[in-house]
């Protein structure tokens, strides 16, 4: 990619990450925090000026539009390419100042706002490959949003590149950016039939080269204790403090096996995400991960046994244990349709790049999307450490996730006017 699109990204991706878009899994409403539509209607006034057709901000929060073919194929599929606008919940996203570092030195980076906060190649080891490179950070004590921001800047340049070159053939582009799924909630209103794309994929990836048609599968427990509320003056023999409970919930569950900072690889985890309460009553939320559907329902019985032993223990107290399901493991519907991925992989190709096959620790809107009937793997965007204040990311990476969109999107055409196999297109 020439300098140009390097410089677009630039200017989009520090333009949008300014944009304080924390999403509140505690919210509601949808999308379930209003800041979000600030960079949405960013979004929609963007598009509008690159004449991008069927622009709209859906009453649910989402920005959906259509990029028309450029092809003489009357039957090109419909391709979807998808980003979320959110950032994490746990780690402020307000007043972020993102940082260039040009010409990446290979030294450690120590960010101004709080020294204490080093990137070193030491700890983020993806970092010593990028010598020469601009990488982007925060500056210490804000996330930097790259996740899911960085996808959001390469798929508007993507789309402005295949505007301002009429000369690339392609079928139809929609295009979806989406609040809420650092909560879980990024597809919950949007269907396969409103975004009508024939296959789909998210940019929300991390390192070169990567795909991901393989994710966790992933429920949502919610520990609800209702305790004896007394004034502790006269609480001797009566009280029963659900904090107390709480805690012992919590300790009781393994602290050495099933949490995340003691898992890898294909491990999957019990997660302490949120605790809130009073004496009288309090809340634990946990997030349940695993990449089979067997490990997911085991977590869950733990979580309710532990609930179970506590209340037999503590009679006067009330401790009810609810688990919703949030999304499950791709792999079970994308293994029996592997199109969209081979498809992915020959566009990696394509630029140049080897492909990197791995299953994320993780979810995506593209989880539920594919779960729904969309086939939707997600495709690398360049982010390293998210939901942090170490996170960052190199523009030249993020410029190869825009040169492999595009020959993603020319696959599709090519391989509509051929009906061959996925195969070159330079």
């Amino acid at each position: 990619m020439n300098d140009s699109i390097l410089r677009e990204l630039e200017q989009r991706f520090l333009r949008y990450v300014r944009i304080d878009t924390q999403s509140d899994e505690a919210s509601t409403s949808a999308p379930s925090t209003a800041k979000q539509l600030d960079l949405q209607r960013l979004l929609v006034e963007e598009l509008k000026a690159l004449n991008v057709q069927d622009v709209e901000l859906t009453d649910y929060g989402c920005v959906l539009a259509t990029l028309p073919a450029m092809s003489p194929n009357a039957d090109v599929p419909t391709v979807a390419l998808l980003a979320h606008v959110d950032t994490d919940p746990g780690f402020s996203g307000t007043d972020v100042k993102p940082i260039v570092h040009r010409n990446y030195s290979g030294d450690p980076i120590v960010l101004p706002d709080d020294p204490t906060q080093v990137l070193s190649p030491e700890e983020s080891p993806e970092l010593a490959e990028k010598v020469g490179e601009d990488i982007v950070t925060a500056s210490g004590t804000t996330l930097l949003g790259a996740d899911d921001k960085a996808g959001v800047a390469i798929i508007m340049t993507a789309v402005d590149h295949l505007l301002t070159h009429p000369e690339i053939s392609h079928g139809n582009l929609r295009i979806a950016f989406t609040p809420d799924e650092e909560i879980g909630r990024g597809v919950a209103h949007l269907t396969p039939k409103a975004l009508a794309a024939d296959g789909a994929y998210t940019l929300d990836g991390g390192s070169v080269g990567e795909i991901t048609y393989e994710s966790f599968s992933a429920d949502k427990a919610i520990v609800r204790i209702r305790g004896v509320a007394i004034h502790p003056g006269k609480a001797k023999g009566k009280m029963v403090n659900a904090l107390q409970l709480a805690a012992t919930f919590a300790t009781t569950l393994p602290q050495h096996t099933r949490t995340p900072e003691t898992t890898d690889g294909r491990e999957g985890y019990i997660h302490l995400s949120r605790m809130r309460g009073t004496a009288a009553q309090a809340e634990l939320h946990y997030i349940l991960r695993d990449f089979e559907l067997d490990g997911l329902a085991a977590h869950g019985a733990l979580i309710r046994s532990v609930a179970e032993t506590l209340q037999a223990g503590e009679p006067r107290a009330r401790i009810e244990c609810d688990i919703t399901p949030q999304y499950r493991n791709m792999r079970y519907w994308l293994e029996e349709n592997m199109h969209s991925v081979e498809m992915a992989i020959a566009a990696i190709k394509n630029a140049g790049i080897e492909p990197v096959i791995k299953p994320i620790r993780g979810g995506t809107d593209g989880s539920r999307l594919t779960e729904l009937g969309l086939p939707t793997p997600n495709l690398f965007a360049g982010t390293h450490n998210a939901h942090g204040p170490k996170e960052w990311v190199s523009l030249q990476d993020m410029a190869k996730a825009v040169e492999v969109c595009i020959h993603l999107i020319t696959l599709w055409d090519h391989r509509a006017e051929s009906g061959d196999s996925p195969g070159n297109t330079t």
